[in-house]
């Protein structure tokens, strides 16, 4: 095992851990952050992919497992899985190498294939000290005051794009409803995949707008972070899948909502419904939804058509301009995820992704954005470390 370590330290003893650890007989590395405070829930993201792409679909899958397994291992005793997002090349004929249910973690599998050229890679996090577990089909990591929620592999395949996201909402409104909690004000990101999206996307978009107004989410009010784009499910039927991820014991006071308007338009200008980013403070720490984010300007243009690497640096551009919004930087980001449209273009993403954010959790896959025009999107989550005595702590 080789282990890498860079640190960045903060204050009040707090500090950011970025590793990168490398297996040699599974052909595996996992890009690891670790955000750990003092006296409290420490927090880690992993994101593991595999380096040997000449092996069997099987034996890549179990490589996968086994890596995930050690940096449960290295992490120590208290740390729990919370969530695994599996992101796969053929998810139909790889579905029966996954897990479906696995020992109250959150399991996310969509077919984004990784551009590395392996059968997949995953998405990890943890957290120490915490108690999670399975209600109802509603993943719960509990700590403190709170309840996290987390529901994924929502679909319901009917080949109608628009029924399929009316009834994945109101799915899961019933499933926040038995934690009395609602859309509206405990749901805090969505993640949802369209099979076919330069078709599928403005169906899911319309019926989503419907249902957010039935549900008091306007443009007066606030929408919910999300990501919306390419991704297919291991029901080829399905034409819509969501994950979603809420707060049971959050008060309104604790969310903000990020426009970032030298930059970004409101996405309501352009018929979507969505916020470009939120941000959950807690008593000890701060954390920064970033939604899908793309080369966009303030009137809602496309920026540098056709144009692959100026399109890169301004959607960074964009996520730093949201995360100082968020009194938090590029330094903060603990995980992300980098989608492209035309695969012959991860040559250049890859290049500029490693130049600048070598330690940082990331991972590259195929999934065209929601506008043809996009060639490149980005999404992340960073955290920081703060003191407000109003909230409790995570």
């Amino acid at each position: 095992m080789i282990i890498q370590q860079c640190k960045l330290f903060m204050t009040d003893n707090r500090q950011i851990d970025f590793e990168t650890i490398e297996w040699d007989d599974i052909y595996a590395a996992a890009r690891l952050s670790k955000f750990c405070p003092t006296n409290a829930a420490a927090e880690y993201h992993a994101m593991i992919q595999l380096n040997n792409t000449h092996i069997k679909a099987e034996q890549q899958f179990r490589n996968i497992e086994t890596a995930i397994a050690r940096v449960k291992d290295f992490l120590g005793e208290s740390v729990d899985c919370v969530l695994k997002r599996y992101f796969v090349s053929d998810a139909v004929n790889q579905r029966d190498f996954l897990p479906h249910n696995d020992d109250n973690v959150a399991v996310s599998i969509v077919e984004q294939a990784s551009l590395n050229g392996s059968k997949v890679s995953v998405w990890v996090y943890f957290v120490s000290d915490c108690r999670v577990y399975e209600d109802s089909g509603t993943y719960i990591m509990e700590r403190s005051a709170y309840k996290h929620l987390y529901n994924t592999q929502l679909c319901m395949p009917v080949t109608d794009e628009e029924a399929e996201t009316r009834s994945i909402f109101e799915n899961y409104v019933n499933s926040l409803a038995r934690h009395n909690c609602t859309l509206k004000d405990n749901c805090i990101r969505t993640w949802i995949y369209v099979q076919g999206v330069d078709i599928h996307y403005a169906g899911m978009v319309n019926e989503r707008k419907k249902f957010f107004e039935k549900e008091g989410l306007t443009p007066e009010t606030h929408f919910i972070a999300s990501t919306g784009i390419e991704g297919r499910y291991i029901n080829p039927k399905s034409l819509t899948l969501m994950d979603a991820y809420g707060i049971a014991g959050i008060q309104t006071a604790q969310v903000k909502y990020l426009q970032a308007t030298t930059h970004l338009n409101p996405t309501s200008e352009y018929g979507v419904t969505f916020e470009r980013a939120t941000s959950v403070d807690y008593g000890d720490r701060r954390h920064v939804f970033i939604s899908g984010t793309a080369s966009i300007n303030n009137k809602g243009e496309v920026m540098y058509p056709s144009d692959i690497l100026k399109q890169t640096e301004r959607t960074f551009e964009n996520i730093s301009v949201l995360l100082k919004q968020a009194d938090t930087q590029m330094s903060d980001v603990m995980q992300m995820i980098v989608y492209l449209r035309d695969i012959a273009d991860y040559g250049v993403v890859s290049e500029y992704v490693a130049m600048n954010y070598s330690t940082t959790p990331y991972v590259l896959v195929l999934a065209p954005v929601c506008r043809p025009g996009w060639l490149v999107e980005v999404e992340c989550i960073a955290i920081k470390a703060i003191e407000n005595s109003v909230f409790e702590r995570l």
